[in-house]
């Protein structure tokens, strides 16, 4: 029988298969968006397990894990063994079919680690054993991988405030791989929390450098550290937001509202759309500026569980496809 994932996976006719195969199979990736730790890389971090490489950040698998009925505690538990989350993972897997994660599962079985079994719980325990120990070889480290799949060049996803301390000991060791910095500026232009924009002001004025009173001080606290970023090889930013802004708004308007809430007022959803394009706006200047790219991941709706978005906190499988208007404020 023919296995699930083989050398012509999703290549449907001759031209796709000589195509892939002739020309792009042996290009190397340029990667200007992902979520690889920079601290892992700098570690060259050596995954214990199967179910720790997997799942211990994935919110993708954690969201099905969740629609298949699986408990909470062998989801994103601390007193759960990473064993026990994969073998939840291995009963979900197959209820993912047409579905993405089904096709990355296994392709990441069968690329990653030569296994072209299907994942599910009569096929768990083997397909656990072998994996476990072939990510214990200096090949399998975080390192490894990158190199293992010809990676050249990758952007991460970084805070103005953030140090970027491994990219510059990355580079400073000569790591064959470029591991840029990517700026994502979206806490700074995310008002809705007053308590939680305060503490975020206060690291970016240690970072920065910059006392920030006004409007014109928080643009200044933010162009010092697009500075700090293009040193260390920044080249583009990415904004995660669930929709464009394009008010119109007066300076005097927009300093009127972030000290409004700098004083811990919250702010009604008209003033948080005017200083979001007041942001969005500043912060396109300084792209423009320096030559940068500018990503924008925009429409999903974000943390739509508020009691689990205060016990877990963002990016843990609450987000879901939103519906705004794009076309008119772009």
């Amino acid at each position: 029988m023919k296995e699930y994932i083989n050398e012509d996976f999703l290549l449907q006719g001759e031209a796709a298969r000589r195509l892939y195969h002739e020309y792009s199979e042996g290009f190397p990736i340029i990667d200007y968006h992902c979520h690889l730790s920079p601290e892992a890389i700098a570690a060259d971090r050596q995954f214990e397990d199967l179910g720790q490489l997997w799942l211990e950040g994935d919110h993708y698998k954690w969201r099905a894990m969740r629609s298949n009925g699986i408990d909470e505690r062998f989801i994103t538990g601390k007193d759960t063994s990473f064993r026990e989350k994969y073998d939840r993972w291995a009963e979900t897997v197959p209820m993912t079919m047409r579905n993405p994660l089904y096709a990355w599962t296994h392709l990441e079985l069968k690329r990653v680690f030569g296994v072209g079994r299907l994942l599910n719980p009569a096929t768990a325990a083997e397909i656990w054993e072998e994996c476990t120990a072939l990510l214990q070889q200096p090949e399998y480290s975080a390192r490894g991988l990158m190199k293992k799949f010809n990676v050249e060049v990758i952007c991460t996803t970084d805070d103005p405030i953030d140090s970027l301390e491994h990219h510059k000991a990355l580079k400073n060791e000569g790591f064959e791989i470029n591991v840029l910095p990517a700026w994502r500026p979206d806490r700074a232009m995310s008002p809705e929390n007053p308590a939680k924009f305060i503490e975020y002001i206060g690291k970016l004025e240690e970072a920065s450098g910059t006392e920030i009173k006004g409007f014109a001080s928080l643009i200044e606290a933010l162009r010092n550290r697009h500075q700090y970023f293009a040193d260390a090889g920044c080249l583009l930013s990415d904004h995660g937001i669930e929709q464009f802004h394009a008010d119109d708004y007066t300076e005097k308007e927009v300093g009127a509202i972030l000290q409004k809430v700098l004083a811990g007022t919250m702010l009604s959803p008209e003033e948080i759309s005017k200083f979001k394009s007041a942001m969005l706006y500043e912060l396109a200047v300084m792209d423009a500026g320096r030559g940068w790219v500018q990503q924008f991941h925009y429409g999903a709706m974000r943390n739509n569980n508020s009691r689990m978005f205060a016990q877990l906190g963002p990016d843990t499988g609450y987000d879901s496809i939103g519906d705004f208007t794009v076309a008119k404020t772009l």
